[in-house]
């Protein structure tokens, strides 16, 4: 664990594709670096399970309702990861008042610290464009479906290796298209490609990258 100063403020934005590796990363950085960590997806996917446990029609005043009752706790249940959950995530992400509720949820969540780190899809276009440091992930399609299928498993124990690329490609092809803040790499973003890399090496490479946009912000990094 790296303790930085108290006086030092340092916030990260993370985009990429489903399955990229860039959850498992931002945790990392987050636990190493005592920052305040969010996973912009689990919040559409919170909204998605409630209209699904619901049996309800998305609209605004629903999803208004379900935006104003996340907490963090809730964000850790074991249903938003099944496989109905997220193709649901992705259709829901198309709406404007779902971005909208969720945005403030987000930007809320970013004044609270000064050390921050989020990741999704628009963190560095849209949710957070004046971010410290910007990061893009990227990863082989084939090994973003083996990635996923243990996720998937844990819910739906027959699921298949195709089943879950085809699901995957069909998620990117939404992200990279959709008309409202679309998956794109943010101007002076960082490309990773977790492809080949081990979960050390990839910590090992973030942190490195961490600490230069900490020396290039404050100079000499202080620690507490």
């Amino acid at each position: 664990m790296i303790k930085l100063n108290k006086k030092i403020e340092f916030k990260i934005a993370a985009d990429g594709s489903s399955a990229s590796g860039k959850t498992t990363a931002c945790y990392l950085i987050a636990k190493k670096f005592k920052m305040n960590f969010l996973s912009s997806g689990t919040l559409y996917r919170f909204c998605a399970l409630k209209l699904l446990e619901n049996n309800y029609k998305c609209n605004k005043k629903f999803i208004d309702k379900v935006a104003k009752s996340i907490t963090l706790r809730k964000l850790k249940n074991k249903n938003l990861y099944s496989q109905e959950v997220a193709l649901l995530s992705a259709v829901i992400a198309k709406k404007p008042y779902v971005r909208k509720a969720l945005k403030d949820f987000q930007k809320k969540f970013i004044k609270k610290s000064k050390l921050v780190i989020i990741e999704g899809r628009d963190i560095g276009t849209k949710i957070m464009p004046k971010a410290d440091l910007k990061f893009f992930f990227t990863c082989s399609i084939i090994e973003k479906a083996r990635r996923r299928l243990k996720e998937f498993r844990k819910t739906n124990k027959k699921i298949t290796l195709k089943q879950v690329e085809k699901a995957l490609n069909q998620r990117d092809k939404e992200d990279t298209r959709r008309k409202i803040s679309p998956l794109i790499i943010a101007k002076n973003a960082v490309l990773v490609d977790t492809t080949k890399l081990s979960i050390n090496k990839m910590e090992a490479k973030l942190t490195n990258l961490v600490l230069k946009g900490l020396k290039n912000k404050y100079g000499n990094i202080q620690r507490s």
